[in-house]
């Protein structure tokens, strides 16, 4: 069967006629704040107190645009005989933006949680070289970070919980023992 003359000129005025009738959905950005998604991959958040300069978002990054730079401090020893050691204290963490293409491996290598994804958006520049961000920025992000979603109530509790509630219950039961004295009983 051979279409009709003018049909596919009917069908789009209609999809037109029906589209002016509606409407309009337009967010007035700047003045009504848009409703972000809560794993929405704004920023890069550094918390500053995890990161022990292990180098690994570094060398994953795809794009090379994390940059780090960090000397090595002695400890002292915590016990009189024992050993000095050595740890690395972070001089510089920044990210630059105008590089980094959002991919997230940084943050899913790390493992110590030092990065996390800010849903903060709005750090535009009038300069390209405005974009590569030092760690007190970052850290700055960090705060931003929403907390991460409750666990399902119906979900097996984590053996680590499990294994430090029983050693807090075994331990509050000795601290009870020893307070009741030896060969007391229970008043209940």
């Amino acid at each position: 069967m051979a279409p009709v003359p003018g049909s596919g000129l009917a069908k789009g005025l209609a999809v037109t006629l029906r589209t002016m009738t509606r409407k309009t959905v337009t967010e007035q950005y700047p003045d009504a704040q848009p409703e972000l998604p809560p794993r929405t991959r704004g920023v890069i958040g550094l918390f500053e107190e995890n990161c022990t300069v292990c180098m690994l978002c570094a060398r994953e990054c795809p794009d090379w645009c994390i940059y780090i730079d960090s000397h090595k401090e002695t400890v002292p020893a915590a016990t009189p005989g024992g050993r000095d050691r050595s740890r690395n204290v972070l001089d510089r963490f920044a990210i630059d933006f105008a590089l980094c293409m959002y991919c997230g491996i940084c943050i899913e290598v790390c493992p110590f949680d030092a990065l996390f994804w800010s849903p903060e958006f709005e750090y535009a520049e009038t300069d390209i070289r405005d974009l590569t961000h030092e760690r007190d920025k970052l850290r700055e992000w960090m705060w931003t970070v929403p907390a991460p979603p409750a666990l399902d109530p119906g979900a097996e509790e984590p053996k680590e919980l499990a294994a430090a509630r029983k050693a807090a219950d075994k331990l509050a039961a000795q601290q009870q023992q020893r307070t009741d004295g030896p060969g007391q009983e229970d008043p209940s």
